[in-house]
C-alpha cells in the first residue's frame, strides 16, 4: 500500500514538474538560470511574467505582471507610490525582518514596523525572493499590487 502511494505521489510530482515551463519574457541568462533552478518552487506567475532589470523598462500593457530582483526597480516602484519599507514586528527572527511589506500612505499600516532599505533588501536577497508587481491596473490607474515569491517557502 505504501509503495502504491509513493508511486502516485512521484507521478503527480513528475507531472507537475513537466507541466511547469519557463515562458517569462525579457530574461537575462542569469534570470533564466535562477528560474530553471527554482521552477518547481516558484509560482506559475513568476515563470510567465515579464522581467524588468531597470527603472527604464516598463509594462507592455496595463495590468501586465512584471517580475524583478533589481533593488533599483523595486525602490523606484515603491517611491513612486510614496511607500516605505516595513515588516510585521511579530514575524522577526533573530532580529531580522520576517514578512516584508511596504507601508503605503493612507492604508493604515499601524501593524507595520518601518525598516531601512538596507534591512529590507538584505532579507530580500538572503531569501532569494522575486518581486512580482504591476505598474498599472487594467483600467490604466496606478497599481499598488505586489507580491514576493519565495523559492524556499514550505509547501502547504
Amino acid at each position: 500500500m505504501a509503495a502504491a502511494n509513493t508511486t502516485r505521489e512521484q507521478t503527480r510530482a513528475g507531472d507537475t514538474a513537466a507541466a511547469v515551463a519557463v515562458t517569462a519574457k525579457n530574461l537575462t541568462p542569469e534570470d533564466r538560470r535562477f528560474l530553471e533552478a527554482h521552477r518547481d518552487q516558484l509560482s506559475k506567475t513568476t515563470l510567465r511574467a515579464k522581467w524588468v532589470h531597470s527603472p527604464d523598462e516598463h509594462e507592455d500593457r496595463p495590468g501586465q505582471t512584471l517580475a524583478t530582483r533589481s533593488h533599483e526597480v523595486i525602490r523606484r516602484w515603491a517611491e513612486e507610490r510614496q511607500a516605505t519599507p516595513a515588516t510585521i514586528p511579530s514575524t522577526r527572527h533573530d532580529g531580522r525582518p520576517g514578512v516584508l511589506r511596504f507601508d503605503f500612505p493612507g492604508y493604515g499600516g499601524r501593524r507595520l514596523e518601518p525598516i531601512s532599505w538596507d534591512e529590507w533588501f538584505r532579507s530580500f536577497d538572503e531569501r532569494q525572493l522575486v518581486f512580482l508587481f504591476q505598474e498599472h491596473k487594467r483600467d490604466g490607474r496606478q497599481s499598488n499590487f505586489f507580491r514576493l515569491d519565495n523559492p524556499g517557502r514550505e509547501e502547504a
